[in-house]
C-alpha cells in the first residue's frame, strides 16, 4: 500500500539517486574515451585563432553587409556543426574565428565559401602532370584573379546555349594547355553565368564546364550517408526545393548519358554520368570522401554559402592567462560566499544545515559528471560565463532548502506538531513553492538562451541545467535525508535539529487543558 501524502520511503529515493550517480560516472569513465574532465572554453584553456581575409574579384573592399552576412552564416555553421565555445567577430575587412584548443583546421573549414553550382560537363581530360603551387601571394592577387577569369571563363570557349551548348573548336587545345594548381586563384570567385575550366579536388582530371544551371541555394537539405551495397564510399544526400527539383528533373531528362559536375568553390567534387531522369529531386554527391569530410560538406551546404570568398591565415595560439586569473578570482569569491552560507546554515539550522551542505556536495557531484558528458556528446565547453551561472545556481539550490526548512518550522509553530509529523506536511506545502520557483528560473534561462548569443548563452545554459539538477537533489536527497533524520530519536532531538526554540514557542501557544471542577476530589 502506498504511504500517505507527504510520507515516502527514503531508502528508495536515495537508492535511485545512487543509481543515477553510478550510471553517470560509468558513462564518464568507461565510454567515449578521453579525459574525465569538462571541456573548457577559450577564456579558460586558450585556443586557436584564424583570420579570414575577404577576397573580391576586383580587389575592392567588401561591403559591410556582405561581411555581416558572412559572419552570421559562419555562426550558424558553428551552432550546426557543434564547435562549441567558438568566437566569430568582425575586425575591419576580416573575420576572426577563435576556437577552443588546437582546432585551427576546424576554424579554416568554417570559413569555406561553399558556393555550390551544378554545371554540364562539355569536355574532360585526364591530368598528366601533378598540380603546381602558384608563386607566393599570387593566388590572392586581384590581377591574377582577373587574368584567370579572362582565360578560364571566356565566353568564346563554348558555342550555342541551353540544350545546344557545346565546346568551341579551340576549347580542347585550351583545356589541354591548362595546368591544375594546388591553390586556385578563382576559388569561390568564378562567375556562375560563364563557362569554366577547372580541375577536380584530387587534380587528376580537368574539365570544360558550361554555365551554372542550378545553384546550391536551391538545396533544401543535405546529409552524410554511409557506404552501402551499391555505394562503396561516403556520399552527401541532397534534396532540392520545389524550383530546384523541377530544374534538376528537366536537366536529367534531357541529358541522359551526359555528365553533370557538382562544383564546390570552383573545384569539381563529383562528375557522375546521368543514368536516368531524376524526378523526385533526391540525388547524391560522391567522391573520394572520408566520413568526416562528408559530414563537413553536408553541414556547410545545409547552412548556406558565404557571399564572399576568404583567404585563411595560419593558425595562431591564444593564451588563457587572463581567463585563468579571472577564474581564480571568481572561485575565491565563490568559495568565500559558499563558506559563509555553510556557516550560516550550521548556526541557524544545525543538523538541517549539515544536510544542506551534504546536498550541495552531491549536487556538485552530478553537475561535474553532466559537464563531462555534455562536452563529449554536444561539444559543450565551460567558460567564465558558465562558471558564473553555476555560482548563481548555488543560491537557487540553497533557496529550495530554505523553503523546505521554513515550512517545517511553520508546521511545528502553528500546528503544534513534532518534527516527525511536520516533515510530510511541510514537504507537501514546500514542494509546490519549490517547483514554481524553479519553473520560473528555468523559463527565464530558456528565454535568455533563445534570444542571447555567445557567452550569455553559456550563462543561461548552465543556470537552466543547474535548476533542473536542483530538483533532482531536493527530491531524491534532501527530502529523504530529512525524513530519515525525523525518524531517529537521536537525530531528531530539538537541540540537534535547531528546532527547539520553535517547539518551545509552539508549546507556549498551545492552550492549557482545563480540569473540571471537583475532578479528582475525594467523596466525603
Amino acid at each position: 500500500m502506498a504511504p500517505p501524502a507527504g510520507r515516502i520511503r527514503p531508502g528508495r529515493y536515495l537508492g535511485l539517486f545512487v543509481l543515477i550517480v553510478v550510471v553517470l560516472y560509468a558513462l564518464v569513465f568507461f565510454t567515449g574515451g578521453g579525459k574525465p574532465t569538462p571541456k573548457l572554453g577559450i577564456d579558460l584553456q586558450g585556443g586557436t585563432r584564424v583570420t579570414l581575409s575577404a577576397r573580391t574579384p576586383d580587389g575592392s573592399a567588401p561591403s559591410r553587409d556582405s561581411l555581416n552576412q558572412a559572419r552570421q552564416i559562419i555562426e550558424t555553421r558553428v551552432n550546426g556543426i557543434g564547435v562549441s565555445g567558438t568566437e566569430v567577430v568582425l575586425d575591419g575587412n576580416n573575420i576572426v574565428i577563435t576556437v577552443p584548443g588546437e582546432q585551427g583546421d576546424q576554424a579554416k573549414k568554417l570559413g569555406q565559401t561553399a558556393q555550390l553550382g551544378f554545371r554540364k560537363v562539355l569536355d574532360a581530360q585526364t591530368v598528366t602532370t601533378p598540380p603546381v603551387p602558384p608563386p607566393p601571394g599570387q593566388a590572392d592577387d586581384p590581377a591574377t584573379i582577373q587574368q584567370a577569369k579572362a582565360t578560364r571563363q571566356a565566353a568564346a570557349l563554348v558555342t550555342g546555349n541551353g540544350d545546344t551548348l557545346a565546346p568551341a573548336p579551340a576549347a580542347s587545345q585550351a583545356l589541354a594547355a591548362y595546368a591544375c594548381s594546388t591553390q586556385d586563384p578563382l576559388r569561390g570567385n568564378d562567375d556562375p553565368n560563364l563557362p569554366l575550366m577547372t580541375c577536380d579536388q584530387n587534380g587528376t582530371e580537368k574539365y570544360l564546364l558550361g554555365p551554372v544551371f542550378l545553384k546550391g541555394t536551391e538545396i533544401a537539405n543535405a546529409a552524410a550517408a554511409p557506404p552501402a551495397q551499391n555505394k562503396p564510399g561516403w556520399t552527401v544526400e541532397l534534396s532540392f526545393k520545389s524550383d530546384g527539383r523541377q530544374t534538376w528533373a528537366d536537366f536529367t531528362t534531357k541529358n541522359i548519358g551526359q555528365r553533370a559536375a557538382f562544383v564546390l568553390d570552383t573545384e569539381v567534387v563529383s562528375a557522375p554520368t546521368i543514368q536516368s531522369a531524376i524526378l523526385d529531386g533526391n540525388t547524391q554527391i560522391s567522391g573520394s570522401f572520408t566520413q568526416q569530410q562528408t559530414k563537413d560538406l553536408a553541414d556547410i551546404l545545409k547552412y548556406g554559402s558565404l557571399p564572399l570568398s576568404f583567404a585563411a591565415s595560419d593558425a595562431t595560439t591564444v593564451s588563457a592567462t587572463l581567463g585563468l586569473a579571472s577564474l581564480e578570482a571568481g572561485l575565491i569569491a565563490g568559495g568565500i560566499g559558499l563558506a559563509l552560507v555553510f556557516v550560516y546554515c550550521l548556526v541557524y539550522y544545525r543538523l538541517l544545515g549539515f544536510l544542506t551542505i551534504v546536498s550541495l556536495g552531491l549536487s556538485g557531484l552530478i553537475v561535474y559528471a553532466v559537464l563531462v558528458l555534455l562536452g563529449r556528446w554536444i561539444n559543450f565547453t565551460l567558460d567564465l560565463a558558465g562558471v558564473a551561472g553555476f555560482i548563481i545556481a548555488i543560491g537557487v539550490t540553497a533557496d529550495s532548502f530554505v523553503v523546505f526548512f521554513e515550512r517545517l518550522k511553520d508546521e511545528i509553530r502553528e500546528g503544534g506538531r513534532s518534527f516527525r509529523s511536520a516533515v510530510p506536511r511541510g514537504w507537501v506545502r514546500a514542494r509546490r513553492t519549490i517547483l514554481a520557483s524553479d519553473a520560473v528560473m528555468f523559463l527565464a534561462s530558456a528565454v535568455l538562451y533563445a534570444i542571447a548569443v555567445g557567452d550569455v548563452q553559456g550563462f543561461a545554459f548552465t543556470l537552466g541545467m543547474s535548476t533542473v539538477l536542483d530538483l533532482i537533489v531536493v527530491f531524491l536527497v534532501t527530502h529523504p535525508l530529512v525524513a530519515l533524520a525525523s525518524k531517529s530519536k537521536f537525530l531528531s532531538r530539538p537541540k540537534l535539529t535547531g528546532l527547539g526554540g520553535v517547539q518551545t514557542l509552539a508549546a507556549q501557544r498551545r492552550p492549557a487543558r482545563k480540569v473540571p471542577a471537583g475532578a479528582g476530589a475525594k467523596e466525603s
